[in-house]
């Protein structure tokens, strides 16, 4: 059960990489060993995505641009890409949480114009990562945390389908655990999964998502 949850996730965080990729222009391909784009991916976004184990480390670089800056999200840590010119970037886990008819929290809001999204984005940090094309997917959900004056204090992004992938949780001086609790109010029934790495694994943790296996990033210098 463990290890399928970690597919769903897998699949799920390749799905919102093609999204963002989409957004800008680059028209991302997949089969049952994993999601690519040719070209280099937009900054803080992987290259390719492995979408099960024991995929072979060779026919994934070789359908990518696997020169300096090129980046592997390899899902199931069984990867070993030092040879091939790539240096371990960060690992982290793979995170769940089951469906819950009425999460504590109160929810966030969404973001629904080029305007606010603009904003959300500078208080993520993303700036030009985030575009508008994103607000008229469908899959993709942008939440933020107002305070009382209208700013912008946190947020997140959900997407996908069935189990909705969690990323982009950010705290700009809200409570983090607050914002998780936020994102879980914001779906109630419905399970979701994501990663995360060091204390924001912590947090996300105390707001009821268990840990399902571990990932790692990898990047050419």
């Amino acid at each position: 059960m463990v290890a399928d949850l970690q597919v769903v996730a897998a699949r799920d965080n390749a799905e919102w990489c093609d999204i963002v990729c989409a957004s800008h222009g680059l028209v991302g391909r997949n089969d049952e060993d994993a999601w690519w784009v040719p070209r280099r991916s937009p900054p803080w976004y992987p290259d390719a995505v492995t979408l099960r184990p024991g995929v072979d480390p060779a026919a994934v670089l070789a359908r990518i641009d696997a020169g300096p800056g090129a980046s592997v999200k390899d899902s199931f840590a069984d990867l070993d890409l030092t040879r091939y010119g790539f240096r371990l970037l960060f690992d982290a886990q793979w995170i769940h949480r089951a469906a819950a008819d009425q999460p504590g929290g109160v929810p966030l809001s969404p973001v629904t114009t080029a305007t606010a999204l603009g904003t959300w984005a500078a208080a993520h940090g993303g700036g030009e990562l985030f575009r508008p094309a994103l607000l008229t997917d469908p899959r993709v959900r942008v939440l933020a945390r107002y305070d009382e004056r209208g700013e912008v204090v946190g947020g997140a992004v959900v997407s996908g389908h069935g189990a909705r992938g969690v990323s982009n949780v950010f705290a700009r001086t809200a409570d983090p655990l607050g914002i998780w609790h936020g994102v879980c109010a914001s779906l109630p029934g419905v399970p979701l999964v994501g990663y995360e790495s060091g204390p924001d694994l912590d947090t996300a943790r105390a707001a009821g998502f268990t840990p399902l296996g571990p990932l790692r990033v990898w990047l050419h210098d």
